[in-house]
């Protein structure tokens, strides 16, 4: 894998990795990542794996008037990651719901866990700003992937 460009979606429950570089705006004063750092990871992460399985956010946003948002987190911080450090995160799908997706996901250093987190993320009308269906175009693509 190219090391700035992200894979594509493959395998057990569609598991996508992103390559991270840890740039010194993403540590405090040790060298550490800020924790909360590890959770915009995750957000490129999924972001990118919408993009592969063939879903531009910004077309959602204008033409159909859906977004995404995190309706909930839960996270493990298992080990510290460093300034330098060369990252992978991984997104993949543990459910596709009516109106959200449940991912999981890791933040590594090569084959060392920093940080596992479980995200529902929930399909928004923008205009009602309430929960909507996943569209049904986007719902047969997401279950072909998901199945696969």
């Amino acid at each position: 894998m190219h090391p700035s460009r992200p894979s594509s979606i493959s395998g057990e429950n569609c598991v996508f990795s992103l390559p991270v570089r840890v740039y010194y705006e993403d540590t405090d004063a040790a060298g550490v990542i800020y924790y909360a750092n590890y959770l915009r990871y995750c957000e490129r992460a999924r972001t990118e794996w919408l993009r592969a399985a063939g879903f531009e956010q910004q077309a959602l946003l204008t033409e159909q008037r859906i977004g995404f948002v995190v309706r909930s987190v839960t996270g493990d911080y298992l080990s510290a990651g460093m300034l330098d450090d060369a990252l992978h995160v991984t997104a993949g799908v543990e459910a596709l719901r009516g109106a959200s997706l449940v991912f999981v996901q890791k933040v590594m250093r090569g084959d060392e866990v920093l940080f596992r987190g479980r995200f529902i993320i929930a399909c928004v009308d923008l205009d009602r700003k309430r929960p909507t269906p996943l569209p049904a175009d986007m719902r047969i693509k997401l279950e072909k992937i998901v199945q696969a």
